[in-house]
């Protein structure tokens, strides 16, 4: 045969693949994102480096300052208008300290109608003093350092989304509102009404919290609650007189026991008592007695519910001269899946298509909870958690680290998410 009678079948073939090629890679405007988001990864990890090696425990004051400071210098460096707030309406918890860590609220205002919130934190469980042992480093795929997975990767990822969202002129959106607290890692206390306040109105709440193991978006969370059994009785002596005395332990004892019937496994209702205390010496008819129980929920409601029957229980008194008292208190509300979350989360796993990722959804809670759900308490919109890196090792002592190959896709998905909303691919 002559090469010509080859030219028509090759030059089909050449075509043919020409075309799906374009169809599997990131074309058009995506393809500037994706190129930008990889031109951004290194960027990122200095930004990673330099959170990390700011130590901001919970109640560490001083660091909590230090770092919301470089957090809002990043944010207004990137067209923000940024304020630092300074909680003063604190949701009293069992453990909350008197002063709580600052809020960095940034606001990015656009040309559309779609306003979007993305949230992450800045403080860790760490005390001060561990770094040292912990520095930011690098080893292979991974990045270490104390926090670094949780959170101070998903405040590095919005620094970073926002950064390429201004180099792209994007301004579609309605408004960016970016949070970043300085006290979820103690139930956010001085937070949760402002994450509750600002999400109300939102079309779409990203939360950046490590996307675990598995990379997943999470559209449901446990909520976690607390109660808190105090019985006071009266003292007296063991051996010559325990009639004249009202034994806290006993009546603790029954309550315990009468309670035990409020945990619902099947339903996601879970109360456990798991710490208790009474007395003082082995001779003495104890005159206080206390109790701790862990409570955990999927649905709000379930809280609401537990509560009053808490108060109720404690009505019906095994020894009547005792005085019974139980608190209970939210510490973290559930987050439930909704259809807009739904659909929100469906188009990320198309979006990861574009750059030939896969991408899991999780619409059913599993473990703790996140500050996510005090965004989804009013809101209207979608709220969607695990928008960080893959991460690993939170809250451990040596083994903290992130994925840095996880850095583009993110940054890439957090970009187009917001495109696609602000320009009403995703309705």
């Amino acid at each position: 045969m002559s090469i010509r009678m080859f030219a028509g079948p090759v030059i089909a073939s050449l075509a043919l693949v020409a075309t799906l090629a374009q169809a599997q890679a990131p074309s058009g405007p995506h393809a500037a994102v994706h190129a930008l988001a990889q031109k951004e990864q290194q960027p990122l990890l200095d930004t990673l480096r330099d959170l990390v090696h700011i130590e901001s425990g919970s109640k560490d004051l001083e660091g909590l300052d230090k770092i919301a400071a470089l957090i809002a210098s990043q944010l207004r460096q990137r067209g923000g208008t940024v304020e630092i707030l300074r909680p003063t309406d604190i949701y009293r918890l069992d453990d909350t300290p008197e002063k709580v860590g600052p809020v960095v609220h940034a606001t990015f205002q656009g040309q559309g109608t779609k306003k979007i919130m993305f949230i992450a934190h800045m403080d860790t469980v760490y005390l001060q003093g561990m770094l040292k042992d912990q520095p930011f480093r690098i080893d292979g795929d991974k990045a270490y350092g104390l926090g670094i997975g949780d959170d101070k990767q998903g405040v590095a990822t919005i620094i970073h989304t926002v950064g390429m969202l201004q180099q792209l002129d994007f301004k579609d959106y309605g408004t960016l509102n970016v949070l970043i607290n300085g006290d979820e890692e103690i139930s956010s206390p001085g937070a949760r009404g402002t994450i509750t306040r600002i999400a109300a109105d939102q079309d779409a709440v990203f939360s950046f919290e490590g996307g675990g193991a598995t990379g997943a978006l999470r559209l449901a969370t446990s909520g976690i609650g607390a109660a808190y059994l105090t019985v006071d009785g009266k003292a007296s002596h063991a051996g010559a007189s325990p009639e004249k005395g009202v034994n806290a332990l006993y009546e603790l004892s029954h309550q315990l026991l009468q309670m035990k019937e409020l945990s619902k496994p099947a339903q996601g209702l879970k109360l456990n008592w798991t710490v208790a205390s009474a007395g003082t010496n082995r001779n003495v008819i104890p005159a206080q007695a206390r109790a701790q129980a862990d409570a955990r929920a999927l649905k709000v409601s379930d809280f609401d519910a537990l509560d009053k029957q808490l108060q109720a229980k404690v009505q019906n008194k095994l020894l009547p001269d005792s005085k019974v008292q139980v608190k209970f208190e939210v510490r973290r509300p559930p987050l439930e899946a909704t259809p807009v979350s739904r659909r929100v989360a469906e188009h990320g796993k198309q979006i990861y298509q574009e750059i030939g990722l896969p991408l899991s959804v999780v619409a059913e809670a599993t473990g703790g909870g996140t500050d996510a759900a005090f965004a989804g308490l009013k809101t209207r919109g979608a709220v969607v958690e695990g928008m960080g890196l893959t991460s690993f090792g939170a809250h451990s002592n040596d083994a903290e680290y992130v994925l840095i190959s996880t850095i583009v896709p993110r940054l890439y998905l957090a970009t187009r998410m917001v495109m696609d909303l602000s320009s009403g691919a995703l309705q």
